[in-house]
């Protein structure tokens, strides 16, 4: 195979740089992806991540002998693409988080969310300093810091967990199962 830019050094390293950072924040997004269980758009960024893969790798492997600065190209294209595709996937917040608030105004702040539209599940418990109330919202990513500051101008003093959640689908589960699930719970 030839190289793409056989002239120019400069150009070639360029393109090597920006074909490893694409195809690295395109492995970043697949990986995640795949732990959503998004199986189309993981395939999908798998074929474009190894197709400019071996774009990137060919011209390396034909260059390298030519300029070892093809080399510190695609590394440094390696390097920045796990930067830029963290950021990438920060900005896309892809998935579905479980927000845990343990306020002492749970009503008013669960009454606030669901006036945002959120379906708020409330749990009564019992901290350190007396009762609490613990709100429990499944929002996709994008929302959470929104939901967050939203239940802090009710109670600027509440603590928050982030769960990640995997699989989660506003589905019921079927409650007596058919086909091969029935088979196997009768066992």
């Amino acid at each position: 195979m030839e190289e793409l830019f056989t002239d120019n050094l400069f150009i070639a390293a360029a393109l090597i740089f920006a074909l490893r950072i694409i195809d690295v924040s395109l492995g970043t997004i697949r990986t995640i992806s795949i732990v959503n269980g998004r199986i189309t758009l993981a395939v999908l960024l798998g074929f474009f991540e190894v197709l400019i893969w071996i774009t990137a790798i060919s011209q390396v492997m034909v260059g390298v002998t030519k300029s070892p600065v093809l080399l510190v190209a695609y590394a440094g294209g390696f390097a920045s693409g796990n930067g830029v595709g963290i950021l990438l996937e920060q900005r896309l917040a892809m998935g579905t988080q479980l927000l845990k608030l343990f306020t002492r105004k749970g009503e008013i702040a669960a009454d606030v969310l669901r006036d945002a539209g959120q379906a708020v599940t409330s749990v009564r418990g019992e901290g350190r300093d007396g009762p609490v109330e613990i709100l429990h919202v499944v929002t996709p990513r994008r929302l959470t810091r929104d939901l967050i500051e939203l239940a802090q101008k009710v109670d600027p003093e509440l603590f928050y967990v982030i769960e990640p959640v995997a699989g989660w689908s506003r589905k019921l589960p079927i409650s007596n199962p058919t086909g091969w699930r029935a088979v196997a719970k009768k066992k």
